[in-house]
């Protein structure tokens, strides 16, 4: 049985998707963030997981990746496109390859257009697929920075993602506006840039006319995901407390975890000691 999960930060509108296999408790995540890695940890831990790999869909440019951050925490893979000019991966990818988790896999579309490196993650049985920033629901990525190209973006959705079954599930990288998860056939008839009728020139020239602000993280965000999230800036060794066992949940609280040991309150310092 398949072990699915989709997380969201709110800062970005990023989803980052879980997916394991129940058998052998081996998972992945794909596109992790950075201030979400104590949240991500804390799943895998909760649910008895062991990571073993993060799948980054593109170099991002709306967030840091928690991929590097996770490799320290769980020596997990990171994955990412072997076009994405991305340094200190651990396996690079092209368009046929596979990505295991236990018994699964994920299998490698390349579908670039938003960037070169962009890549399209089909399950096993083509029942889902995750498009990053490639298509998106009743929409797609960006095409006027970072390599994009609407005429490479819109050959990739039509020659690679519009021909999975259209029932197959898509679950994109984003979404602004509170939208989880669209399908195949869903996308070919009502997305507004490309789907029904609309032709490659229908599609540049929508593309052409969006006036996007550039993304507020762009300058801190590309160069870290370049060295797969790693910032100039921090410290990888964590600071441990050595007066109690806390753990941080996924419901977002640290608790005191119960120990064999008596746990008692000095009078002299305020701080609690183990007995």
């Amino acid at each position: 049985m398949l072990i699915f999960r989709q997380l969201f930060d709110q800062h970005s509108s990023t989803y980052t998707y879980l997916l394991g296999d129940s058998a052998s408790r081996e998972c992945l995540l794909i596109d992790p963030v950075f201030e979400q890695v104590m949240r991500d940890c804390a799943m895998i831990k909760e649910m008895g997981l062991k990571l073993v790999a993060t799948v980054e869909t593109h170099v991002h440019a709306d967030h840091v990746t928690g991929a590097w951050l996770l490799q320290n925490r769980f020596a997990s893979e990171i994955v990412v496109s072997a076009n994405s000019g991305v340094k200190g991966a651990r396996h690079y990818v092209s368009h046929g390859d596979v990505v295991l988790f236990g018994e699964r896999k994920l299998n490698v579309l390349a579908t670039p257009g938003h960037t070169n490196g962009c890549i399209t993650l089909v399950l096993d049985d083509r029942s889902m697929v995750f498009t990053g920033d490639c298509l998106l629901i009743r929409g797609t990525g960006r095409t006027d920075f970072q390599e994009g190209s609407s005429e490479i973006m819109f050959q990739s959705i039509h020659n690679h993602i519009f021909t999975l079954p259209d029932s197959c599930l898509i679950y994109p990288g984003h979404d602004y506006r509170g939208l989880m998860v669209t399908s195949v056939l869903e996308e070919k008839l009502f997305n507004p840039r490309l789907g029904g009728e609309v032709n490659l020139q229908d599609f540049s020239g929508y593309m052409a006319n969006l006036k996007l602000s550039h993304p507020k993280q762009i300058d801190r965000a590309v160069p870290a995901n370049l060295r797969c999230g790693q910032p100039d800036d921090y410290d990888a060794i964590s600071k441990t407390q050595d007066w109690a066992d806390l753990t941080y949940s996924f419901s977002g609280i640290w608790e005191i975890q119960p120990t064999a040991g008596r746990i008692i309150i000095s009078s002299s310092n305020s701080r609690c000691k183990r007995a």
